[in-house]
Parts: C-alpha cells; structure tokens; sequence
C-alpha cells in the first residue's frame, strides 16, 4: 500500500493526495504535526523532514514528482 508523510496545510500534499484519489489509487496517509514520533518516522524513511513524502515497495519520493509517481504507482 501506498504511504503518505503529509499535513493538511502543506499545498503539495493536499496536490498529491487529490492526484492519488484522481488515479483511484488507496493510500495511508500519516500526518507529521500530530506526533512527534511520526515526525521522526518520516525522517528515518526519507533522510527529510520535509513533506509530502509518498514511499512505495521501498521506493521513496519527497515532494510532488508526477513523472516518478506514475512510474512506480503504475
């Protein structure tokens, strides 16, 4: 399944999430700015503390990058 690192104000979270939706494709969404704990995860998996983080059968993509999430997501 895919995961995304978000918030709810962060413009290209709110773009990568309607785009996911767009394509039908089903999505775990973690909010960093309710935890700690989650900001920190998210950090482990992308070295960033930056969002939208979407990560895919090990593959991980920071930011809004149409091109590389159609590539893994199909």
């Amino acid at each position: 399944m895919v995961k995304i690192y978000s918030t709810s104000w962060c413009p290209g979270c709110i773009k990568l999430k309607k785009y996911l939706n767009m394509k039908g494709v089903e999505f775990q969404e973690i909010n960093v700015a309710d935890k700690h704990e989650d900001r920190e995860e998210v950090f482990k998996v992308s070295g960033q503390r930056t969002v939208p983080v979407l990560e895919f059968n090990g593959e991980v993509i920071v930011g809004f990058d149409k091109s590389r999430i159609d590539k893994i997501i199909g």
